[in-house]
């Protein structure tokens, strides 16, 4: 998990993944393409793959509902340019008003001097 040196990190990234799920900060084309690697691949939840421009792409044009809330967030060092932030988010339905869980995992690398998203995934799971 996160250990005394990678606190900061593990703040850090927790902000970073905020904004991604900031519908203001979604829509900005350049923003996002700041913080996703040019290389970057998410394996969604409906099994398509998206790459870094359809991605851009649809975050620029998507409406949400809300912010989800994030929780059990924990970084771990892969190696001294990568680490995996893994956590659980929780977005309520407009259209059922019942909450939707999802656990999530993001591969970040630091690259020319800042973190940026190698790779994510979210997988929806049933409520309990």
């Amino acid at each position: 998990m996160i250990s005394p040196q990678d606190g900061s990190l593990a703040e850090l990234l927790l902000q970073l993944e905020q904004q991604l799920m900031d519908p203001d900060f979604r829509k900005n084309r350049e923003q996002v393409s700041v913080l996703l690697a040019k290389d970057f691949r998410e394996f969604g939840s409906s099994g398509r793959v998206w790459t870094r421009d359809t991605t851009v792409n649809l975050l620029a044009t998507e409406t949400l509902p809300a912010v989800p809330e994030v929780e059990d967030f924990a970084v771990q060092r892969i190696g001294p340019e990568t680490a995996l932030a893994t956590y659980r988010t929780v977005r309520v339905s407009a259209e059922s008003a019942a909450p939707q869980a999802s656990l999530r995992s993001s591969l970040w690398v630091l690259r020319e001097g800042r973190w940026q998203v190698l790779f994510h995934q979210g997988t929806k799971i049933p409520n309990v």
